[in-house]
């Protein structure tokens, strides 16, 4: 058993000074000294041998349960070692006393010269930015931020219990904030009281999940935050080594655990069909958005999937991919999820998308990143007067290619390989500020 407090690791080749340089030119708020030395630490617990062998253990587990095809096979590699991180950042930010706002679910990248594995997991919707922050009911905090000057389209600050039930919900749309965009969010167990931006806690209080929506890539920015936990200083010490182990490899368990189950409302239903909606007030989905599952399997490269979508009335669409282990897939540098920005809308206000293992010739094109079948999940949010219109669904066809494109119809008219190169291009630039340090 492991006393002092992170002996096993190694001194990152970075000075504070270097971390906070780095955080200080990002044009990114996440990229934060507390995040850079949060990630460093994970880095060292997940490379430690006893989670080393924790690790085996459960991706044994896992292709056990799952007994994947052959295309779930081939990704299981990256996808497994991003679901195995992610649990490790996450699992490593419990400890009430000393919270700290910390970035779940990050595509791959680096510090300096050390890469720091993706840390996506459990159905990642590519346009968030997912923070959490461990909270006591019997402790009282502030969480402190500034909001870009261009405000996001959805932004929500969810106190969950241990359940991943919401107990507590402040919207962006609700936040008050000064000329500048400075804000303060009280958190306690007392009601408001005329306090603004105000989120009562209590017994059964866990953590904040905080989601930042970067809808349009290239302009948009998540909120800069911090948390304060006021009152004296903890007489209990940080939580150590022996317990950290222990919550590392219970995350890793559950984080397998919860995707299987979470994909299995999906995968248990018709192959090629989009009619299961998720419960949006239990199992991790969040309130006030309207999700719907469906997997897929192309037959082969000139099959097209057709998905009709009516918006109802929704101010936000994504359409992600997602593999077996819970992972989005291409997302930076192909076509791997669009949203609302990134496609073209019909003469009548719908949209429609193409799903297709090869480049159809047509804008709206879902690319599945060279895998014949996966999880699509479609997603609407923030909606007129809060609820959703009766319009709103997709209705989804197979077909084959040259069908999708003479039946497409002139909103969707032919896009050239030299348009869909420059597309590709402008959203790869669009994407790179989240991965700067």
């Amino acid at each position: 058993m492991i006393d002092a407090a992170v002996s096993f690791v190694k001194r990152p080749p970075h000075t504070q000074g270097d971390l906070q340089i780095m955080a200080k030119f990002s044009n990114n708020p996440i990229a934060t000294l507390e995040q850079n030395e949060h990630e460093l630490l994970a880095l060292n617990y997940f490379n430690h041998p006893d989670i080393i062998s924790t690790r085996t253990e459960v991706k044994a587990w896992w292709l056990d349960e799952v007994k994947p095809s052959q295309t779930m096979r081939d990704c299981l590699e990256w996808a497994f070692e991003e679901v195995m991180f992610g649990a490790t950042i996450w699992a490593l930010n419990q400890d009430p006393l000393y919270p700290k706002v910390i970035t779940i679910s990050r595509l791959a990248h680096q510090l300096g010269n050390i890469d720091i594995p993706g840390s996506r997991w459990g159905i990642d919707n590519p346009d968030s930015v997912y923070r959490v922050i461990p909270i006591s009911g019997e402790e009282r905090y502030e969480i402190h931020g500034r909001a870009y000057q261009r405000r996001m389209v959805e932004n929500y600050f969810t106190l969950w219990d241990d359940k991943m039930q919401t107990i507590g919900l402040l919207s962006g749309k609700d936040l008050v904030i000064d000329s500048e965009g400075y804000f303060t969010i009280t958190v306690d167990s007392d009601p408001s009281n005329g306090r603004v931006n105000h989120i009562q806690s209590g017994d059964s209080a866990k953590e904040f999940y905080i989601r930042d929506v970067i809808f349009d890539w290239q302009n948009d920015r998540p909120n800069e935050l911090s948390i304060v936990r006021l009152g004296d200083a903890p007489v209990i010490a940080p939580t150590g080594d022996s317990d950290l182990f222990a919550l590392v490899t219970d995350y890793m368990h559950k984080w397998a655990h919860n995707t299987t189950r979470w994909n299995n409302q999906t995968l248990l239903k018709p192959v090629n069909d989009f009619s299961f909606t998720i419960d949006r007030d239990s199992d991790g989905a969040l309130r006030n958005q309207i999700y719907i599952m469906g997997h897929f399997n192309l037959p082969d490269e000139d099959t097209v999937l057709v998905l009709d979508v009516d918006m109802g009335g929704a101010d936000y669409f994504i359409a992600p991919i997602t593999n077996v282990w819970g992972t989005s897939n291409e997302i930076r540098d192909r076509n791997g999820c669009l949203n609302k920005t990134q496609i073209e809308k019909n003469a009548d206000g719908t949209y429609t998308l193409f799903l297709s293992l090869k480049d159809p010739g047509i804008r709206n094109w879902l690319d599945p990143s060279d895998m014949p079948e996966g999880i699509l999940t479609l997603r609407w949010a923030e909606f007129n007067n809060d609820r959703p219109e009766e319009s709103l669904g997709v209705r989804c066809r197979l077909t084959s290619m040259e069908k999708a494109r003479t039946e497409s119809g002139a909103e969707h008219k032919q896009f050239s390989a030299a348009q869909r190169a420059s597309a590709l291009q402008k959203r790869s630039d669009s994407y790179a500020w989240r991965l700067a340090e």
